[in-house]
C-alpha cells in the first residue's frame, strides 16, 4: 500500500480539537500515529475513550514547483508546437487577458 499524508484530528476531554500531520499506509495506522502524537502533547487534556471520533483526512503529498518568470514569458511567447501546447498557451493568455497568438 502507498504511504499517504494524513491530517488526524482528535478531541480532548475538554472538547478542544487537536490536529496533527502523519504519514501512514492504512487508516488505523494513521489513527495510531495521531493518538501517539496528541497524547504526547502537554496542551491535550486526556483523550476520551468510547464513541469519541477520530477524523482522518487523507491528502496528497504536497508538491512544490518553481518557475522563473523569464522562462514562463518565453514559453508564453513561443510560436507553434503541438495542438495541446498551443491550446495551453492560449488558455494562459486568456487568463492574463493577453491577445491570443496567431496560428
Amino acid at each position: 500500500m502507498p504511504v499517504r499524508s494524513c491530517r488526524v484530528t482528535i478531541q480532548d476531554m475538554e472538547g478542544v480539537s487537536h490536529t496533527v500531520e502523519v504519514t501512514a499506509t492504512t487508516l488505523y495506522e494513521a489513527v495510531a500515529l495521531g493518538l501517539a502524537a496528541v497524547r504526547g502533547n502537554e496542551w491535550v487534556v486526556g483523550i476520551a475513550q468510547g464513541f469519541n471520533p477520530v477524523k482522518v483526512r487523507v491528502t496528497d503529498v504536497p508538491v512544490e514547483h518553481e518557475v522563473k518568470l523569464m522562462d514562463f514569458t518565453k514559453w508564453l511567447e513561443r510560436k507553434g508546437g503541438s495542438p495541446r501546447e498551443v491550446s495551453d498557451r492560449n488558455k494562459i493568455r486568456d487568463i492574463l487577458r493577453l491577445p491570443r497568438a496567431a496560428h
